[in-house]
């Protein structure tokens, strides 16, 4: 039953709907007022989503220039494409962007799991260091970039001193954004620092998700720690590590900002990620009709692995 300070709101709003309005929505089904209200959010989804992307997809086909507007237009097919696919800088972005994937993926489901299996513990301060490993995914990209660009200086920055304490490597004899071979590393390292504290909390969140019940039945029956961990608690973690992989690949396979900001693709292009690419073909370059292609290229590749991932997702899940 309604409260009488329920009924009451109701009655004052009832009073001050003008009549003819009133009318209006009695005449109206409950699918119609859905999609009164519905309406508008999907008109601005549209406005913002779907508009700009069968635009890009328009240009793909044209050899158009944002910087010469009122140049002649012109279509060229699925050339654009072609020299898309047959661009070896491309195919060296790609690499580059799947060697970062890779990476960073592999270092943060392994470390993020494992400090989810700590926490999980739930020894003595635990929400405190729960707390302090959060920080680091708490932090703008841009903030990162530079806090890491100042840290991974040869001559002032702490990184080097810490190796070199380590492994006894004088500090001032690398530098890990300035060298081709290290930059890429660089990268990964800061990605994983920032983005671990992610993946912990969804691994942690599949860890509290299993009953106790199961642990307690696997006791009765004997059955060491090693046997429960692999029988029970990785395989029904498994859906979210798996929820996880999908969320970081598809946020690293677009990165940019923090990439960027730390090395802007350089030394060369070691770390010219195809974000980054797609950036200098658009706004450098100007060649707005072939990074189009590119971009669409982009997004149906992620588009079509998300789908098949997605798929072995819930054959896990339905397990």
């Amino acid at each position: 039953m309604p409260s009488p300070s329920a009924k009451g709101i109701v009655a004052r709003a009832a009073e001050a709907t003008p009549p003819a309005a009133a009318m209006r929505m009695r005449g109206l089904s409950d699918r119609a007022i859905a999609w009164l209200f519905v309406g508008p959010t999907m008109v601005l989804l549209l406005a913002i989503n779907i508009f700009p992307l069968i635009w890009t997809i328009k240009l793909s086909f044209t050899n158009y220039r944002a910087n010469r507007p009122n140049a002649n237009v012109l279509d060229v097919g699925i050339d654009n494409y072609v020299s898309v696919l047959t661009d070896p800088d491309i195919w060296l972005a790609m690499q580059a962007t799947a060697h970062f994937l890779f990476w960073t993926i592999f270092l943060q489901m392994v470390i993020g799991f494992a400090l989810a299996y700590l926490i999980d513990r739930k020894f003595r301060g635990h929400g405190f260091w729960t707390t302090m490993i959060l920080i680091p995914m708490m932090l703008s990209p841009a903030v990162v970039g530079n806090f890491w660009a100042f840290l991974y200086q040869p001559q002032i920055g702490l990184f080097n001193y810490a190796v070199s304490f380590l492994t006894g490597v004088p500090a001032s004899s690398f530098e890990m954004i300035g060298s081709v071979k290290l930059a890429p590393w660089a990268i990964i390292i800061v990605d994983t620092w920032m983005w671990t504290p992610y993946v912990m909390l969804i691994c942690l969140a599949g860890l509290r998700s299993i009953p106790d019940y199961i642990y307690e039945a696997a006791e009765v029956d004997r059955a060491s720690k090693w046997r429960q961990f692999w029988s029970i608690t990785l395989p029904m973690v498994l859906p979210f590590i798996m929820l996880a992989v999908l969320f970081r690949g598809i946020e690293n396979f677009k990165m940019f900002d923090m990439v960027n900001l730390l090395t802007s693709g350089g030394p060369g292009s070691a770390t010219e990620l195809a974000s980054i690419t797609l950036k200098r073909e658009a706004f450098e370059k100007w060649r707005t009709g072939y990074s189009s292609a590119f971009a669409i290229i982009l997004f149906v590749s992620v588009f079509g692995l998300a789908n098949i991932y997605v798929k072995a997702l819930n054959h896990v899940k339905n397990r």
